[in-house]
């Protein structure tokens, strides 16, 4: 069984709470756009944007990958935007992982901000297509980490 670690250091454990999802089956493109988005958020907001984006309601803007991704209604600052439900489902998941485990630790659950979230791919899921004349064409699928840190602000 591997050994996880954090991409964080710094963080005073008497004040933070951290939370991770590991080889999650969502693209790392949209979760690197969506920790981008919430990075900075307090917590119940973010919590709220999520479910935004999960019911379409607010678009997620994609600042690094966003070729051929259309504009967006609503936001703000950045044109090209889209709705990531399954990784927005995902992570929505970790920053109720990370409410709890501040509720754990007796933190104040209202004054959690988010001053770490990040994505990153993880392991390939190597898988063939059988094609003709005896060859394959590769499939592989890539699986994403996903970390969030929260701390208490005054």
């Amino acid at each position: 069984m591997p050994k996880w670690g954090y991409s964080v250091g710094w963080v005073d454990p008497d004040r933070t709470a951290k939370a991770s999802g590991r080889e999650l089956r969502i693209s790392h493109k949209h979760a690197r756009e969506i920790c981008k988005t919430i990075k900075g958020m307090m917590l119940e907001d973010a919590k709220k944007f999520l479910e935004d984006v999960i019911a379409m309601r607010k678009p997620v803007p994609f600042r690094r990958f966003k070729k051929k991704i259309p504009h967006r209604r609503g936001l703000e600052g950045w044109c090209s935007g889209r709705y990531p439900v399954k990784a927005a489902k995902y992570i929505l998941r970790i920053l109720k992982d990370v409410e709890a485990n501040a509720e754990y630790k007796g933190l104040n659950v209202e004054k959690l901000k988010i001053i770490h979230a990040a994505a990153y791919p993880g392991t390939k899921i190597k898988k063939f297509f059988p094609r003709a004349h005896g060859r394959a064409t590769p499939n592989f699928e890539t699986l994403t980490h996903v970390e969030v840190v929260v701390e208490e602000v005054e």
